[in-house]
């Protein structure tokens, strides 16, 4: 099992990958920096996956990847593995066009369009090992 995530400011999107299917998980809403750590740090004890994919933006988003870096650094865990995440928020999207608008904003407040964000981290993953 692979797990993955999306790791902002305000919710950190996760999903995994079981026998080369992909699936949202729960994400993480993000209080602080600690608790959002624990709560990742927990979810990697729980299902024990072999490998963590981390969305990393491109190098012209300095501050960005150093909060990520510093972040994935708090976790007790290896091996890690970056993946360019760059639009996977778009393409997340728009795979809520058939929902409804309500449901689509629902979408982004709760996490699930990060989770969604995640899945996509982890499709552009399994791409780079075929």
């Amino acid at each position: 099992m692979i797990v993955a995530c999306d790791i902002g400011l305000k919710r950190i999107g996760l999903a995994m990958c079981v026998q080369d299917i992909i699936l949202p998980l729960e994400p993480i809403l993000r209080i602080n920096r600690k608790q959002a750590s624990q709560e990742l740090q927990a979810l990697l004890e729980s299902k024990n996956p072999s490998t963590l994919v981390v969305g990393l933006p491109p190098e012209n988003y300095a501050d960005t990847r150093k909060r990520i870096l510093h972040f994935v650094g708090l976790l007790n865990f290896a091996p890690l593995v970056f993946v360019n995440e760059c639009n996977t928020s778009l393409d997340a999207l728009e795979n809520t066009h058939h929902l409804k608008v309500q449901k689509r904003q629902n979408a982004r407040k709760d996490g699930k369009l990060d989770s969604l964000a995640a899945c996509e981290i982890l499709k552009r993953y399994q791409e780079m090992l075929v």
